[in-house]
């Protein structure tokens, strides 16, 4: 079989996806650019439009090891990372692992767990380790989280703080999508869904050639300070009350670099730069309370200051 490119490696994994995941292209291409660049996914939007579905299709074409945590109230730290038990017959304890262990973690509803849960993230979404029993145990490469939240209206929700919203490279929602492809969903979920025949595409190997490939895709000296001077201009933007970190930087240029070689570039474009940008951006945003309440959202502030700043040439 003759090598595939890396392009042709990522166009097989999205038409993968996308014989289960309809009218969701954009989200697809987000989704992977953040996978293959080294970043975990927020997907935020309303029951039933597909946030739980676009991570098993993933998961179920990759061949790597997966776990879905539902997020409760109840929910514990322990329940995440894992305990250790005593062994009564060798009087040792013997830790046993948590589902953080896997490779691909969808975290279901995030929200819907206390922050002392939501917490248990944080160390492994920006080490890819965790510190248990005073020891740091190392996670497995690679480690990717796509985590869910309702809108943080509904009922029943703990909002993500501010630096576990950090700890996102993107956060993105689907939206409902067009009659047609509505009607093709039902077409096709008749007699069993689509995510039932869905077979891995990608072996781990190919992942990692993918993920290397991304690193070696470059940026100029001055789309690198234009990405700087985007997230710089959130910090001064009129109803900002706290904006994007250095951190926020660093994922709007490694999720560039992923969309320029999706694109079948070997450097970044601003095009992709501005494509990412609310995405990597606005949920890192905390906006003044008056401001929200007059109906500025952190979305069009990065949308304005794209429209404000010059762009490299």
């Amino acid at each position: 079989m003759p090598c595939l490119t890396e392009q042709e490696i990522y166009q097989r994994l999205a038409k993968n996806i996308q014989t289960v995941v309809k009218g969701q292209e954009p989200a697809i291409r987000k989704l992977l650019a953040a996978f293959f660049s080294g970043g975990h996914v927020l997907l935020e939007d309303y029951p039933g439009t597909g946030k739980t579905t676009l991570a098993k299709a993933l998961a179920l074409s990759v061949d790597i090891a997966f776990k879905r945590i539902q997020f409760t109230p109840d929910l514990l730290p322990i329940d995440i990372l894992g305990v250790s038990i005593f062994n009564p017959q060798n009087q040792t304890f013997h830790f046993h692992e948590g589902p953080i262990f896997a490779n691909l973690i969808l975290a279901d509803e995030i929200n819907r767990a206390s922050p002392r849960t939501q917490s248990a993230l944080l160390e492994a979404m920006a080490e890819s380790q965790v510190s248990i029993d005073g020891q740091q145990r190392k996670l497995n490469d690679p480690f990717f989280v796509i985590a869910t939240q309702n809108p943080v209206d509904s009922c029943g929700t703990y909002p993500l703080p501010e630096a576990q919203m950090d700890r996102f490279a993107i956060q993105f929602g689907l939206g409902y999508i067009s009659t047609e492809e509505e009607v093709e969903i039902l077409s096709n979920q008749m007699q069993q869904h689509p995510i039932e025949q869905l077979r891995p595409c990608l072996s781990l190997e190919d992942i990692f050639i993918l993920k290397e490939a991304v690193k070696r895709v470059s940026v100029s000296p001055d789309l690198q300070r234009y990405v700087v001077n985007i997230v710089n201009a959130t910090r001064q933007a009129e109803g900002v009350q706290l904006g994007a970190s250095p951190r926020g930087s660093i994922s709007l240029m490694k999720i560039a670099q992923a969309l320029a070689l999706f694109d079948g570039y070997k450097s970044v474009r601003p095009k992709q730069i501005q494509e990412a940008a609310v995405s990597v951006i606005a949920h890192r945003l905390v906006m003044d309370p008056q401001a929200k309440f007059a109906g500025r959202t952190a979305e069009n502030v990065v949308m304005e200051i794209l429209k404000r700043l010059s762009v490299p040439a």
